[in-house]
């Protein structure tokens, strides 16, 4: 589905991405984990056409992504839901999740995904009313994920959901992240938090300093050694 191959890009002379080579198949929940500044979010900024590649080639479903403009990938049924959930904040949240359709015409289908929406995420529908800035975090990243799936995307790529999540928090939006799945949902998410993300992968990468250095199935990185010691705080022995 999603394919990048030898993927180099550089910001003032410094490497970020040294040549990464990943692959989101249709269907899967797909991870790429890693260190804060290891080249996570610059891959993610490169799918989209944010930051232009020096060298390598992302595909979608065959399509050369560098000759997309990134207003046009969510009509490709590519989605990003940003870190740091970027809601608007003086709009309510029935407002925020209708912006997430904004190219679309066929308002009786929107209605029916509003009310997805709403069934996935039932507090936001107990507060349609309220401004998006007066939610709390784990509520604000909702409402980015709900707005996200207003444009029905095939591919839902995700840039650090639990970041700054209290656990309890953290667990309820993974637990939907596969619910997305289960309706067909095709998932990449970037994430610090190596234990969530590994546990609901089919497919994972870790990246470090702008190389990929392992790659396995989410359950093999979970008991992969090294995968313990650098995220998932234990000993070699533990």
């Amino acid at each position: 589905m999603l394919k990048i191959e030898d993927l180099k890009v550089s910001y003032g002379g410094i490497q970020a991405l040294k040549g990464i080579n990943l692959e989101v198949q249709e269907g899967k929940i797909v991870a790429l984990i890693g260190a804060n500044g290891a080249g996570k979010s610059t891959t993610l900024r490169s799918i989209v056409g944010l930051t232009k590649p020096e060298a390598g080639k992302i595909t979608y479903h065959g399509e050369d992504l560098s000759k997309v403009q990134t207003k046009d990938m969510v009509s490709k049924g590519i989605t990003l839901v940003p870190e740091g959930r970027r809601v608007f904040s003086n709009l309510t949240v029935l407002e925020n999740i209708k912006i997430g359709a904004f190219y679309r015409k066929d308002e009786k289908n929107i209605k029916e995904d509003i009310e997805w929406v709403y069934s996935l995420f039932p507090r936001l529908k107990e507060r349609t009313w309220q401004l998006a800035g007066t939610l709390s975090g784990g509520e604000q990243q909702m409402l980015a994920v709900g707005r996200a799936l207003m444009s029905r995307p095939k591919l839902l790529m995700m840039d650090e959901p639990s970041l700054g999540l209290a656990p309890l928090i953290v667990k309820e939006i993974f637990n939907i992240i596969e619910e997305i799945h289960k309706q067909g949902v095709t998932i990449l998410l970037i994430e610090q938090n190596a234990n969530v993300s590994l546990k609901i992968a089919h497919q994972a990468y870790v990246m470090e300093t702008g190389t990929i250095t392992l790659e396995g199935t989410g359950k093999e990185l979970l008991t992969n050694e090294e995968v313990k010691k650098a995220y998932l705080g234990e000993s070699v022995h533990g």
